[in-house]
């Protein structure tokens, strides 16, 4: 299981005026940063990408449902879903509802950014925990698509008839869920942001120190780090048919070239919201900044997320950032670059912190109120 979307709609507008009432409290003390607009490509592209995505996840939904009329494969997937969380569909089927599955999968790849080859992508859950008796006895069960809103839920019976369901209330009759494999599309899609930061001239991952810093790096034999001891997300009662989300965190700060870098980093064992976890994760490898201060923004992956159009929005807008000589938060910076409209319905941002400095220690609540972490700096010695 991995933790549900952190999203609380309501609580939107007064998150953006916190975190601007913040921001300009720290930068009264450093130069502002430079605005910029936000990147037209903005609510055409996710809307585009929402679309595809969905298409897809609902044309594999109908599909799935007719061939339940087969009582081979009615009772294959019974099984596999009791079995499992998660359950391989492309991989289980077999002759043209595979090839028609596959097709669905490549279509998810591309409208996400991502390489063809990052393999299948769709995934088969029961909608939720309630549903195992009925379906253990033999109910017929329904096929939806997992959802990016509140809207009501189409499910498909084996007989191609359509059926309305509430998003906010587990109907009794099982249903299996068509979704996406979070891990691997997020997995895929950051090695994709990475490369996409640095072919636009953003740095992103891994140390890049200069010469001076090289040489002080060695006397010292090893390097400084953020630690994450312990972290917690908070619970905000998602629909049923949403499931659950990849949690990943956008590092920034200034590179040792003075330019802004940002540095990906995966959070894949964030399992239940509402639960305390102490992974002993790095969190900032400080030998990659120039100042002893970082921003940290934590996001989610949702089937929507276009991984080349948000690097693209990104660095259109970091990259007008300078240097001034003195540390400027970057948190307002990179939630601009973020599209308009992934506020609005689908947001995929959870929650930000503000310089995080190399010798924070104990609890840090995130600006939004959505997560905590407590942080320790931790010394890397070399071997």
């Amino acid at each position: 299981m991995r933790p549900r979307h952190l999203r609380r709609r309501g609580a939107l507008a007064a998150a953006a005026t916190t975190l601007a009432v913040l921001c300009a409290g720290q930068t009264l003390a450093a130069p502002q940063a430079a605005a910029a607009p936000v990147p037209a490509l903005g609510r055409e592209v996710r809307a585009s990408t929402a679309s595809e995505v969905h298409t897809a996840q609902d044309a594999a939904a109908r599909a799935i449902a007719g061939a339940l009329a087969d009582p081979g494969w009615r009772a294959r997937v019974r099984k596999a879903a009791l079995a499992s969380d998660e359950v391989a569909v492309t991989a289980l089927a077999d002759g043209a509802l595979r090839t028609a599955l596959a097709a669905a999968d490549r279509r998810i790849a591309a409208a996400k950014g991502l390489a063809p080859d990052v393999g299948p992508l769709l995934r088969l859950r029961l909608g939720d925990p309630s549903m195992r008796a009925a379906l253990t006895a033999g109910t017929e069960p329904w096929v939806a698509a997992a959802t990016s809103d509140d809207g009501p839920v189409t499910a498909y019976d084996g007989k191609g008839r359509t059926h309305t369901l509430d998003a906010r209330k587990a109907p009794a009759r099982p249903v299996y869920v068509v979704d996406i494999d979070g891990s691997r599309a997020l997995v895929a899609g950051l090695d994709v942001l990475h490369e996409e930061l640095a072919r636009r001239g953003v740095r992103s991952a891994g140390p890049a120190p200069e010469p001076e810093q090289t040489r002080s790096r060695a006397a010292a034999a090893g390097l400084w780090t953020t630690r994450i001891t312990a972290v917690s997300l908070s619970d905000d009662q998602e629909p049923w048919i949403k499931g659950d989300a990849e949690i990943y965190t956008l590092v920034t700060g200034f590179g040792h070239d003075g330019k802004v870098r940002v540095d990906p980093v995966d959070m894949p064992y964030l399992d239940n919201d509402g639960t305390v976890y102490r992974p002993q994760q790095i969190l900032v490898n400080w030998s990659s900044y120039k100042y002893d201060l970082a921003d940290a923004v934590m996001m989610e992956e949702d089937g929507s997320t276009n991984y080349r159009d948000l690097a693209k929005a990104i660095a259109a807008v970091l990259l007008t950032v300078t240097d001034q000589g003195a540390y400027t938060p970057l948190v307002n910076a990179l939630l601009d670059a973020i599209p308009d409209d992934w506020w609005t319905d689908d947001p995929d941002y959870v929650d930000s912190w503000y310089t995080l400095a190399r010798t924070d220690s104990g609890t840090r609540y995130g600006a939004r109120g959505n997560g905590w972490m407590t942080l320790e700096p931790y010394f890397v010695q070399e071997l």
